[in-house]
Formats: C-alpha cells, sequence, structure tokens
C-alpha cells in the first residue's frame, strides 16, 4: 500500500510527538471544559428519560460542547494546517455549531439532514472533483455521520467505540494527527460517560463524530492509504447494528428519523444486560474489527475477500443470535418481537 507524503496527515511528514501532542491535549482539554460546563449543568440542555431510552435520570447532553473543541485544540497545538485537515475540521465545525442549536431546539429533520448532506457534499466533491464516485462518497459519509447518533444510546458506549476507531485510523494513516486528536478527545469524554454517565454527547457530539469517521475514512481512500472496505470494517460496530436496523424498520414502513429502542445493542440492554457489560462487550467487537482490518490490509487480495466474508458470517451469527433471544424475551413478556 503506497505511503503518500505530502499531506498534513501523513506519516514522514509529522514527528511521532506530534501525535502524542494531538491526543494528550485533546484529551486534557475535554476533561477541562467538561468540568466546568458541569458546574452550570442546570442551564444546560438535558435528555430526559422517555418511554425509548434506555436511561433512568435526567442527564445534560453536553458531551460534544467539549469534545470537539477539545480535539481541535489538539490538532492545533500539534501544528496540523494543511487544506485537507482544515476543509474537514471546518465542515465538521459547520455541523458542530448546527447541533448546538439542535440540542436547544430541536430543529427539522429536514433541515438536519441537509446540513448533513451538504457537509458530505462538500468533502465529497473537494477531494475527488465531480463525478459519480463522488456522489456515492458523500452519501456514504452523510450516512455514517448519522450513525453516530443512531449508536449513542447507553453510557460509554459511542465515546470508547470512537476512541478505538479512531485509533485504528491513526496506526493504518501511519500519523495522521487528527485521529490521534480524536482518540484523546474520545477518552477525555468517556471520564465523564463511562457508566454511570456524568454526560451524553448530544448531536454536539455525535454528529461531528460521525462526520469526522467517514469523512477520514473518505480521505484514506483518496489518499491510498487503504481501500473502502477498511473504515467499514474498523467502524462496523456502528455501521452494521445502525445499518440493518433501520433497513428493517424501512420495510415494515416505520419513520426511520424517529426515536426507537430497537438497535442490536438497545434490545441487549433491554433483556437484562448492564451498560457496563454492553460497552465491554462492544470495545472488545470494535478491537476485534479493528485489529482485523489493520491485519488485513497488509495481506493479499484472497486473504481479504476470505476475511471480510468471515466477518459477514460472524454478524450474520450475532444478529441471528440476538434475535433468537429477543423473540423468546418478548414472547415471555407478551410484546411484539
Amino acid at each position: 500500500m503506497p505511503r503518500l507524503r505530502d499531506s498534513g496527515l501523513c506519516s514522514d511528514s509529522i514527528p511521532i510527538v506530534s501525535n502524542w501532542i494531538a491526543s494528550i491535549v485533546a484529551s486534557t482539554a475535554t476533561i477541562a471544559l467538561l468540568a466546568i460546563l458541569l458546574r452550570r449543568a442546570d442551564v444546560l440542555p438535558v435528555d430526559r428519560p422517555n418511554a425509548r431510552s434506555l436511561h433512568d435520570r435526567p442527564t445534560p447532553r453536553i458531551g460534544g460542547l467539549a469534545l470537539f473543541p477539545g480535539a481541535v485544540l489538539g490538532c492545533l497545538a500539534a501544528g496540523l494546517w494543511d487544506g485537507d485537515s482544515l476543509l474537514l475540521l471546518g465542515l465538521a465545525g459547520f455541523l458542530f455549531f448546527l447541533s448546538i442549536f439542535d440540542d436547544w431546539r430541536s430543529l427539522p429533520v429536514m433541515l438536519r439532514f441537509g446540513a448533513h448532506l451538504l457537509a458530505a457534499g462538500l468533502l465529497a466533491f473537494g477531494l475527488m472533483g465531480s463525478s459519480l464516485v463522488a456522489l456515492v462518497a458523500a452519501l456514504a459519509v452523510a450516512w455514517m455521520t448519522n450513525l453516530f447518533n443512531f449508536m449513542d444510546g447507553a453510557n460509554g458506549l459511542a465515546g470508547g467505540m470512537a476512541a478505538i476507531g479512531f485509533a485504528v485510523f491513526g496506526l493504518a494513516f501511519g500519523a495522521p494527527t487528527a485521529s490521534y486528536a480524536l482518540t484523546g478527545a474520545a477518552l477525555g469524554f468517556l471520564v465523564f460517560n463511562f457508566d454511570p454517565a456524568r454526560v451524553f454527547l448530544g448531536d454536539a457530539g455525535s454528529i461531528p463524530l460521525g462526520f469526522l469517521a467517514g469523512g477520514l475514512g473518505l480521505l484514506g481512500v483518496v489518499k491510498g492509504q487503504w481501500p473502502w472496505w477498511f473504515p467499514v470494517l474498523a467502524f462496523s460496530p456502528f455501521v452494521v447494528d445502525a445499518t440493518v436496523t433501520l433497513v428493517r424498520r424501512a420495510l415494515r414502513r416505520e419513520r426511520v428519523w424517529t426515536a426507537h429502542r430497537e438497535h442490536y445493542y438497545q434490545r441487549l440492554v433491554r433483556m437484562g444486560w448492564s451498560h457496563r457489560r454492553l460497552a465491554l462487550f462492544e470495545y472488545m467487537l470494535m478491537a476485534a474489527c479493528g485489529i482485523s482490518a489493520l491485519t488485513l490490509l497488509s495481506a493479499g487480495q484472497p486473504f481479504q475477500v476470505l476475511g471480510l466474508s468471515a466477518w459477514v458470517a460472524i454478524y450474520a451469527g450475532l444478529m441471528l443470535f440476538i434475535d433468537r433471544c429477543w423473540a423468546r424475551s418478548a414472547a415471555r413478556r407478551g410484546d411484539r418481537a
């Protein structure tokens, strides 16, 4: 796999120490900002429990107000100034500020999705030029933008999985400072979000994180650092759960954009798993996917096909097992399976 050196995100152009600086500064800044914000949590947006929640007490959804600024500070402290990085962070910043309003005032669905598509389109066409492939890439980034929001429903889940996923990106890319900054910021957020959670991400955290995951994945493809399947496999616990669940809801003609509790991770909690047990299981799954992705990256194509096929079988088996457990659990309760 070729290693390009003409971007501020690639290996030999940035000393390894810059990545440590990015991670440490981002983590420290996120922790400090959250500690300050929690002192005024009474005047900030709060996620109140409802029939579709997995939590049972009001919790401030202010994590994004610290996580994204913390990651940006980490990037700037490490001297990340190249054009691709600034485009990516600038568009993520646009979604960050829009999502702050959404956390406060609940913006219309079409406005939010339109903004996600706009940011994804500007990124894809900016990196790839006008083409059908760029259009497909834009739709993929927009979809990834929303996956974090869909999967941000249990204590410690999205934050820990984000830290693992961005760390895998960093290891594969050589030295992408943005990935290490995001890993550090996610770990800083996890200090307050791991069960029992004191804060939630909110849209101001989940939407920029999802966009940056999709954007860095696309950037790696454009720069020749990895094939298209690599970021999909690295973040597959997000991709598979959310995609399969929403496709099933769409086939039942349900409104896929409304809140629900039908994701596989939500079903596990509703069947008795604790938030901590769920988070640790998902961390192990995410780490296994990341290690597999890194291993297959340097393997020959036949082994890549075999490895990806194995993960398809693993996910199919896991979903079938959970579906059967859920059906038995629903039958005992007299609920719809």
